[in-house]
């Protein structure tokens, strides 16, 4: 079962998180996704538990644990949806208004 894991600190290792699921079970990867840019933790990842019981276990027991000063929210990884992105960012979208230079239409 994939794990989906908020808020860890941005000083916590792969090996530390890895460490505290495997007292649950056996652990096939640990992942804290980093900025592409910076390389440093965004503060969110991904555990890979085999075994479900042991995932389910690891989630009701470490979510809202407290793991080096910060509270975890842990909960089972949802597939991403295939939904359309908006345009959000920067100078999308939109459009039009008033142009201050050569409008004289008014």
């Amino acid at each position: 079962m994939n794990i989906y894991v908020a808020n860890i600190p941005f000083k916590a290792s792969e090996p530390e998180l890895k460490g505290l699921f495997e007292e649950y079970g056996e652990v096939s990867s640990a992942k804290i996704v980093m900025d592409k840019v910076t390389q440093r933790s965004r503060g969110f990842g991904f555990i890979e538990m085999s075994d479900d019981a042991a995932a389910r276990q690891a989630i009701t027991s470490l979510n809202g644990f407290n793991f080096l000063g910060k509270t975890l929210v842990v909960n089972e990884a949802r597939p991403r949806t295939d939904a359309p992105r908006s345009g959000g960012g920067y100078r999308s979208g939109g459009g039009g208004g008033f142009n201050r230079t050569g409008n004289n239409d008014y």
